[in-house]
Protein backbone atom coordinates (compact mmCIF):
# COMPACT_ATOMS: atom_id res chain seq x y z
CA UNK A 1 0.00 0.00 0.00
CA UNK A 2 1.16 3.49 -0.80
CA UNK A 3 1.54 5.51 2.15
CA UNK A 4 -0.03 8.94 0.44
CA UNK A 5 -3.25 7.40 1.07
CA UNK A 6 -6.28 9.95 1.84
CA UNK A 7 -10.14 9.41 2.17
CA UNK A 8 -11.17 11.79 -0.41
CA UNK A 9 -14.32 13.90 1.11
CA UNK A 10 -15.98 13.98 -2.60
CA UNK A 11 -15.89 10.57 -3.14
CA UNK A 12 -15.72 9.27 0.35
CA UNK A 13 -13.16 6.70 -0.33
CA UNK A 14 -10.00 5.86 0.57
CA UNK A 15 -7.83 6.12 -2.35
CA UNK A 16 -4.00 7.85 -3.73
CA UNK A 17 -3.86 11.62 -2.97
CA UNK A 18 -3.97 13.45 -6.52
CA UNK A 19 -2.51 16.62 -4.55
CA UNK A 20 1.18 17.97 -3.98
CA UNK A 21 1.77 15.87 -0.62
CA UNK A 22 3.84 18.74 0.94
CA UNK A 23 2.83 22.09 -0.10
CA UNK A 24 3.74 25.77 1.30
CA UNK A 25 0.75 28.41 0.91
CA UNK A 26 -0.31 32.00 2.26
CA UNK A 27 -3.37 31.13 3.90
CA UNK A 28 -6.50 33.92 4.34
CA UNK A 29 -6.65 32.58 8.05
CA UNK A 30 -6.31 34.12 11.27
CA UNK A 31 -4.25 32.34 13.32
CA UNK A 32 -2.60 34.88 16.10
CA UNK A 33 0.35 32.39 17.09
CA UNK A 34 1.39 28.82 15.06
CA UNK A 35 -1.52 26.48 14.43
CA UNK A 36 -1.76 23.21 13.23
CA UNK A 37 -4.66 22.14 12.06
CA UNK A 38 -5.92 18.70 11.67
CA UNK A 39 -9.42 18.05 9.00
CA UNK A 40 -10.45 14.85 9.25
CA UNK A 41 -13.19 12.31 9.81
CA UNK A 42 -14.64 10.09 12.37
CA UNK A 43 -14.76 7.24 9.49
CA UNK A 44 -11.55 8.34 7.92
CA UNK A 45 -9.81 5.04 8.02
CA UNK A 46 -6.57 6.25 7.09
CA UNK A 47 -6.70 8.68 9.78
CA UNK A 48 -7.07 5.93 12.13
CA UNK A 49 -4.14 4.52 10.55
CA UNK A 50 -2.43 7.92 11.60
CA UNK A 51 -3.05 8.04 15.42
CA UNK A 52 -0.18 6.96 16.47
CA UNK A 53 2.13 9.56 15.04
CA UNK A 54 -0.52 11.98 15.49
CA UNK A 55 -0.66 11.06 19.39
CA UNK A 56 3.24 11.42 19.47
CA UNK A 57 3.71 14.43 17.75
CA UNK A 58 1.03 16.35 20.48
CA UNK A 59 2.66 14.53 23.15
CA UNK A 60 6.03 15.42 22.59
CA UNK A 61 5.41 19.12 20.60
CA UNK A 62 1.94 20.07 21.09
CA UNK A 63 3.28 22.94 23.36
CA UNK A 64 4.55 24.80 20.28
CA UNK A 65 1.43 24.98 18.76
CA UNK A 66 -2.32 25.64 18.71
CA UNK A 67 -3.75 22.38 17.46
CA UNK A 68 -7.69 22.75 16.22
CA UNK A 69 -9.39 19.43 15.26
CA UNK A 70 -11.52 20.41 12.08
CA UNK A 71 -14.35 17.90 10.84
CA UNK A 72 -14.13 17.41 7.07
CA UNK A 73 -17.42 15.80 6.17
CA UNK A 74 -16.74 12.56 4.52
CA UNK A 75 -19.90 10.97 4.04
CA UNK A 76 -23.03 12.64 3.88
CA UNK A 77 -25.20 10.18 2.43
CA UNK A 78 -24.74 7.45 0.13
CA UNK A 79 -26.21 7.99 -3.68
CA UNK A 80 -27.83 6.12 -5.65
CA UNK A 81 -25.16 5.25 -8.40
CA UNK A 82 -21.82 3.66 -8.43
CA UNK A 83 -19.59 5.59 -5.68
CA UNK A 84 -15.90 5.17 -7.27
CA UNK A 85 -16.17 2.32 -10.15
CA UNK A 86 -12.36 3.64 -10.60
CA UNK A 87 -11.10 1.88 -6.84
CA UNK A 88 -14.08 -0.94 -7.67
CA UNK A 89 -16.57 0.91 -5.19
CA UNK A 90 -20.03 0.61 -6.52
CA UNK A 91 -21.72 -0.33 -3.01
CA UNK A 92 -20.74 0.13 1.05
CA UNK A 93 -20.06 -3.45 1.29
CA UNK A 94 -17.31 -2.54 -1.37
CA UNK A 95 -15.41 -0.42 1.56
CA UNK A 96 -14.60 -2.71 3.74
CA UNK A 97 -11.56 -4.40 1.56
CA UNK A 98 -10.17 -1.20 1.59
CA UNK A 99 -10.60 -0.60 5.38
CA UNK A 100 -8.76 -3.82 5.95
CA UNK A 101 -6.28 -3.32 3.75
CA UNK A 102 -5.56 -0.58 5.86
CA UNK A 103 -5.56 -1.89 8.80
CA UNK A 104 -3.04 -4.71 8.46
CA UNK A 105 -0.69 -1.63 6.99
CA UNK A 106 -0.89 0.06 9.85
CA UNK A 107 -1.19 -2.11 12.32
CA UNK A 108 -4.61 -0.21 13.93
CA UNK A 109 -6.90 -2.68 13.07
CA UNK A 110 -10.11 -2.72 11.15
CA UNK A 111 -12.79 -4.61 10.87
CA UNK A 112 -14.77 -3.63 8.07
CA UNK A 113 -17.52 -5.88 7.89
CA UNK A 114 -20.16 -3.68 9.36
CA UNK A 115 -20.03 -2.16 6.07
CA UNK A 116 -21.86 -5.42 4.49
CA UNK A 117 -23.51 -6.19 7.22
CA UNK A 118 -25.03 -2.91 8.73
CA UNK A 119 -23.75 0.13 6.13
CA UNK A 120 -22.29 3.63 8.34
CA UNK A 121 -24.79 5.62 6.22
CA UNK A 122 -23.11 9.20 7.14
CA UNK A 123 -20.25 10.45 8.99
CA UNK A 124 -22.14 13.45 9.80
CA UNK A 125 -24.12 12.90 12.61
CA UNK A 126 -20.81 11.69 14.90
CA UNK A 127 -19.09 15.08 13.65
CA UNK A 128 -22.23 17.04 14.32
CA UNK A 129 -21.86 15.17 17.82
CA UNK A 130 -18.03 16.19 18.17
CA UNK A 131 -18.79 20.09 17.73
CA UNK A 132 -21.71 19.73 20.28
CA UNK A 133 -19.29 18.45 23.05
CA UNK A 134 -16.52 20.85 21.70
CA UNK A 135 -19.31 23.26 22.78
CA UNK A 136 -20.94 22.12 25.56
CA UNK A 137 -17.44 20.84 27.32
CA UNK A 138 -14.41 21.41 25.50
CA UNK A 139 -11.94 20.63 22.45
CA UNK A 140 -9.96 17.74 24.66
CA UNK A 141 -13.24 15.91 25.42
CA UNK A 142 -14.30 16.19 21.75
CA UNK A 143 -11.33 14.48 20.73
CA UNK A 144 -11.50 11.56 23.06
CA UNK A 145 -14.91 11.04 21.61
CA UNK A 146 -13.80 10.91 17.98
CA UNK A 147 -11.26 8.20 19.29
CA UNK A 148 -13.95 6.56 20.82
CA UNK A 149 -16.03 7.05 17.66
CA UNK A 150 -13.05 5.19 15.44
CA UNK A 151 -12.73 2.14 18.02
CA UNK A 152 -16.65 1.66 17.53
CA UNK A 153 -16.94 1.80 13.95
CA UNK A 154 -13.35 0.17 13.22
CA UNK A 155 -12.58 -1.91 15.98
CA UNK A 156 -15.76 -3.13 16.83
CA UNK A 157 -18.17 -2.55 14.26
CA UNK A 158 -20.48 -0.88 15.39
CA UNK A 159 -22.30 1.52 12.87
CA UNK A 160 -21.75 5.11 13.78
CA UNK A 161 -24.64 6.51 12.08
CA UNK A 162 -27.54 5.09 14.78
CA UNK A 163 -28.72 7.37 17.20
CA UNK A 164 -28.28 4.53 20.02
CA UNK A 165 -24.68 3.64 18.88
CA UNK A 166 -23.96 7.31 19.28
CA UNK A 167 -25.85 8.26 22.58
CA UNK A 168 -23.73 4.74 24.21
CA UNK A 169 -20.74 6.72 22.89
CA UNK A 170 -21.31 9.96 24.68
CA UNK A 171 -22.37 8.01 28.05
CA UNK A 172 -19.29 6.25 28.06
CA UNK A 173 -17.02 9.73 27.64
CA UNK A 174 -19.07 10.51 30.64
CA UNK A 175 -19.83 7.86 32.56
CA UNK A 176 -17.19 9.21 35.34
CA UNK A 177 -18.39 12.85 35.08
CA UNK A 178 -22.26 13.75 36.61
CA UNK A 179 -21.77 17.53 35.89
CA UNK A 180 -22.47 16.71 32.11
CA UNK A 181 -26.04 16.72 30.55
CA UNK A 182 -25.90 13.93 27.91
CA UNK A 183 -29.04 14.39 26.49
CA UNK A 184 -28.21 18.53 26.17
CA UNK A 185 -25.48 17.59 23.80
CA UNK A 186 -27.01 14.93 21.76
CA UNK A 187 -30.15 17.55 21.49
CA UNK A 188 -27.57 20.04 20.47
CA UNK A 189 -26.39 17.81 17.95
CA UNK A 190 -29.59 17.31 16.64
CA UNK A 191 -30.49 20.74 15.82
CA UNK A 192 -29.96 23.99 14.01
CA UNK A 193 -26.73 24.76 16.18
CA UNK A 194 -25.12 21.24 15.73
CA UNK A 195 -25.90 21.84 12.06
CA UNK A 196 -24.52 25.75 12.57
CA UNK A 197 -21.25 24.33 14.47
CA UNK A 198 -20.78 21.85 11.64
CA UNK A 199 -21.17 24.47 9.25
CA UNK A 200 -18.16 26.47 10.41
CA UNK A 201 -15.48 23.52 10.12
CA UNK A 202 -16.44 23.05 6.67
CA UNK A 203 -16.04 26.27 6.03
CA UNK A 204 -13.15 26.47 7.62
CA UNK A 205 -11.76 23.25 5.29
CA UNK A 206 -12.51 25.38 2.29
CA UNK A 207 -10.54 28.06 3.51
CA UNK A 208 -7.61 25.62 3.81
CA UNK A 209 -8.02 24.44 0.44
CA UNK A 210 -8.46 20.47 1.94
CA UNK A 211 -9.60 17.44 -0.34
CA UNK A 212 -8.97 14.83 1.47
CA UNK A 213 -7.75 13.25 5.00
CA UNK A 214 -5.74 12.95 7.04
CA UNK A 215 -4.60 16.59 6.03
CA UNK A 216 -2.72 18.70 8.26
CA UNK A 217 -2.04 22.64 7.55
CA UNK A 218 0.31 24.41 9.93
CA UNK A 219 0.10 27.98 9.81
CA UNK A 220 2.30 30.89 11.27
CA UNK A 221 1.29 34.37 12.91
CA UNK A 222 1.93 35.70 9.24
CA UNK A 223 -0.34 33.51 7.59
CA UNK A 224 1.94 31.55 5.88
CA UNK A 225 1.72 27.83 6.04
CA UNK A 226 2.59 24.45 4.77
CA UNK A 227 -0.20 21.87 3.97
CA UNK A 228 0.68 18.15 4.50
CA UNK A 229 -1.99 15.86 2.91
CA UNK A 230 -1.98 12.12 3.78
CA UNK A 231 -0.44 10.39 7.12
CA UNK A 232 3.48 11.37 7.14
CA UNK A 233 6.71 10.57 9.55
CA UNK A 234 6.86 12.52 12.51
CA UNK A 235 9.77 14.40 10.82
CA UNK A 236 7.49 15.58 8.11
CA UNK A 237 5.91 18.23 10.27
CA UNK A 238 8.70 18.64 12.78
CA UNK A 239 10.73 19.95 10.08
CA UNK A 240 7.41 22.35 8.69
CA UNK A 241 7.06 23.46 12.49
CA UNK A 242 10.75 24.54 12.52
CA UNK A 243 10.47 26.46 8.56
CA UNK A 244 7.58 27.91 10.10
CA UNK A 245 8.46 29.34 13.32
CA UNK A 246 12.03 30.12 13.00
CA UNK A 247 12.28 31.95 16.20
CA UNK A 248 11.48 29.05 18.71
CA UNK A 249 14.10 26.08 19.08
CA UNK A 250 12.13 22.62 18.54
CA UNK A 251 13.04 20.76 21.72
CA UNK A 252 10.29 17.80 22.12
CA UNK A 253 8.84 17.21 25.55
CA UNK A 254 9.86 14.11 27.54
CA UNK A 255 8.16 11.17 26.96
CA UNK A 256 5.70 10.67 29.70
CA UNK A 257 5.37 7.45 32.22
CA UNK A 258 3.40 5.04 30.54
CA UNK A 259 0.89 4.56 33.21
CA UNK A 260 -0.01 8.25 33.47
CA UNK A 261 -0.39 8.13 28.94
CA UNK A 262 -2.35 4.81 29.70
CA UNK A 263 -4.68 6.47 31.88
CA UNK A 264 -5.14 9.72 30.31
CA UNK A 265 -6.09 7.32 26.96
CA UNK A 266 -7.60 4.54 28.14
CA UNK A 267 -7.37 2.70 26.12
CA UNK A 268 -4.18 1.84 23.44
CA UNK A 269 -3.00 -0.72 21.04
CA UNK A 270 0.45 -1.77 20.63
CA UNK A 271 1.69 -0.19 17.31
CA UNK A 272 0.46 3.14 19.59
CA UNK A 273 2.52 1.94 22.59
CA UNK A 274 5.38 1.00 19.90
CA UNK A 275 5.30 4.61 17.75
CA UNK A 276 5.33 6.63 21.43
CA UNK A 277 7.97 4.76 22.99
CA UNK A 278 9.69 3.98 20.13
CA UNK A 279 10.00 0.37 20.91
CA UNK A 280 9.46 -2.75 19.04
CA UNK A 281 6.36 -5.17 19.27
CA UNK A 282 7.94 -7.74 20.99
CA UNK A 283 9.36 -5.95 23.92
CA UNK A 284 5.83 -4.28 25.05
CA UNK A 285 4.53 -6.38 27.22
CA UNK A 286 7.82 -5.88 29.46
CA UNK A 287 8.06 -1.99 28.97
CA UNK A 288 4.75 -2.58 30.33
CA UNK A 289 5.00 -4.89 33.08
CA UNK A 290 8.16 -2.14 33.96
CA UNK A 291 5.88 0.80 34.90
CA UNK A 292 2.98 -0.51 35.76
CA UNK A 293 1.17 -3.66 37.76
CA UNK A 294 -0.60 -6.32 36.18
CA UNK A 295 -4.10 -5.48 38.48
CA UNK A 296 -4.02 -1.71 37.22
CA UNK A 297 -4.67 -2.87 33.13
CA UNK A 298 -6.25 -5.84 31.29
CA UNK A 299 -4.83 -7.09 27.81
CA UNK A 300 -7.02 -8.24 24.99
CA UNK A 301 -6.25 -8.92 21.56
CA UNK A 302 -8.57 -7.27 18.98
CA UNK A 303 -7.92 -8.50 15.32
CA UNK A 304 -4.45 -9.81 15.61
CA UNK A 305 -3.48 -6.96 17.59
CA UNK A 306 -2.77 -6.44 21.43
CA UNK A 307 -5.27 -3.64 23.18
CA UNK A 308 -4.54 -2.58 26.46
CA UNK A 309 -7.46 -0.56 29.05
CA UNK A 310 -6.79 1.10 32.23
CA UNK A 311 -8.95 -0.55 34.98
Amino acid sequence: MEKNMVCDMYSGICKPSEENEIETINFDVSAPNLTLYYVTDPMCSHCWAFEPTLNKLLVQYGHLFNFQMVMGGLLEEWGDGPIDPANGIYKPADVTPHWQEVGNYSRMPIDGTIMEINPVQSSFPASRLYKAIQHVDSPAAAIKFTRLVREAVFVFNKNISDKVVLKHIVEDLYKSDNTIDVDSILNIADSDIGQNLLAEDFNLVSQLGVRGFPTIVIVNKDNQGTKIVGARSLETYIDAIEKLDTSTTIEPNPLPKFSLYLNEQSSLFSKEIEVMYEIEEKNVPNFIEKDLDKSKYTISNILGENYYEAK
